[in-house]
């Protein structure tokens, strides 16, 4: 087995640390990178890059490798974050841990990791990488755990960064990963995985969007067209949405599709133009589920788009894989019709493709289509 010099992000989460480990078990000359991507409140009780820091360096120590400190922070800022605030302002719902991936963690990093000699980086995601013999491509595979596979986040690498990218515990199983944590003593080997946004937190979502976007309230409208309630801004509401609408006890006017008088109201629509925010009641109404979207901006691991046929998407993580047929693929953008209507379809989200176990790469949701659409 060759031995490479290896960057490995390390996080202060237990799946970097294990992939520190392992890598440097099979005789590679490891080096730790701890990514700092956010500079504001570093102080605050919601921001953990100081503790996971100290994390990361505890795990160094343990694995016996250097650890350099990073900033990304301006990079993220133009590249990350000011697209995520476009996004909310114009009503959409981006997934700005994608474009981090993409921007950042094997952009900015791999490009620092080659400038320090690497000859590869690698990171804790489920993921795996995987040379085609025949045609000479590197494929992204799913994670072999399905509960933890991240190959949604990743969908964006192109060829370049998957030959350059070790998935480690992409082999194994979170139980596995714990173990093998315990076993060697990383102090981090029960450490709660992180979730969420990294520039968020654990801080209230509303709360940190009022920083930086503006909002202008408006009508909250049913499905009939009447007014039951007022809503604090399009931008902090997000299709599927039940929590948060303030109208738990209204009750909804004539016929009933999908719901009865104390049926959940969900956010099925959001007319930036009128700036009206419409609600139904019951989680199966028509107007949450679509049978096919548009996706824009896409990103194909190859280089090039697949071509038609029937394939596998998700359109949200976590989400299993649905059923689809691609239709008018092309470099830039594709539509996707799904044997089963999908609920909630999210402008701004990832619509993401698979063949099997590869990841072939996706695009961002431009339109769903639903029934008796105002769009």
């Amino acid at each position: 087995m060759k031995h490479h010099r290896i960057v490995v992000g390390l996080s202060g989460g237990v799946d970097s640390a294990v992939t520190a480990h392992l890598l440097k078990k099979q005789g590679h000359e490891v080096v730790g990178i701890f990514m700092k991507n956010w500079e504001e409140d570093d102080d605050s009780e919601f921001c953990s890059s100081n503790i996971d820091f100290v994390d990361a360096a505890a795990v160094a120590d343990v694995v016996g490798i250097e650890i350099e400190h990073v900033n990304f922070a301006a990079d993220y800022k133009d590249r990350v974050f000011a697209d995520f605030l476009r996004e909310y302002q114009a009503g959409r719902t981006p997934n700005p841990d994608i474009l981090c991936n993409a921007e950042i963690k094997f952009k900015s990093f791999l490009d620092h990791a080659m400038q320090v000699g690497a000859e590869k980086i690698a990171t804790g995601h489920y993921a795996r990488v995987r040379l085609n013999e025949a045609s000479g491509l590197h494929e992204l595979l799913k994670g072999l755990d399905n509960s933890k596979d991240q190959s949604y986040f990743l969908h964006r690498l192109n060829q370049n960064q998957l030959s350059k990218t070790l998935f480690p515990v992409g082999e194994l199983l979170k139980t596995q990963v714990r173990q093998i944590a315990g076993e060697i003593g990383l102090p981090n080997a029960q450490k709660k995985d992180s979730t969420g946004i990294c520039f968020i937190g654990e801080r209230p979502f509303r709360d940190f969007l009022n920083r930086y976007i503006s909002k202008e309230p408006g009508p909250i409208k049913d499905e009939t067209g009447r007014t039951i309630g007022k809503h604090v801004g399009l931008s902090f509401y997000t299709l599927g949405q039940r929590q948060g609408l303030g109208i738990g006890g209204i009750k909804a006017k004539g016929a009933q599709r999908g719901g009865g008088e104390h049926t959940p109201w969900f956010v099925a629509r959001k007319d930036m133009a009128q700036n009206i925010l419409w609600v139904v009641q019951g989680h199966d109404h028509p107007w949450l589920l679509s049978p096919e979207l548009d996706a824009a901006d896409a990103s194909w691991c190859s280089g090039s788009a697949p071509a038609s046929g029937r394939y596998a998407a998700k359109t949200r993580y976590r989400q299993t894989d649905a059923a689809c047929s691609l239709a008018s693929p092309h470099l830039a953008h594709f539509s996707l019709v799904f044997d089963d209507k999908q609920w909630a379809v999210t402008p701004g989200q990832s619509a993401v493709l698979y063949d099997g176990e590869i990841c072939l790469g996706g695009g961002v949701i431009s339109r769903q289509w639903q029934e008796g659409s105002r769009a």
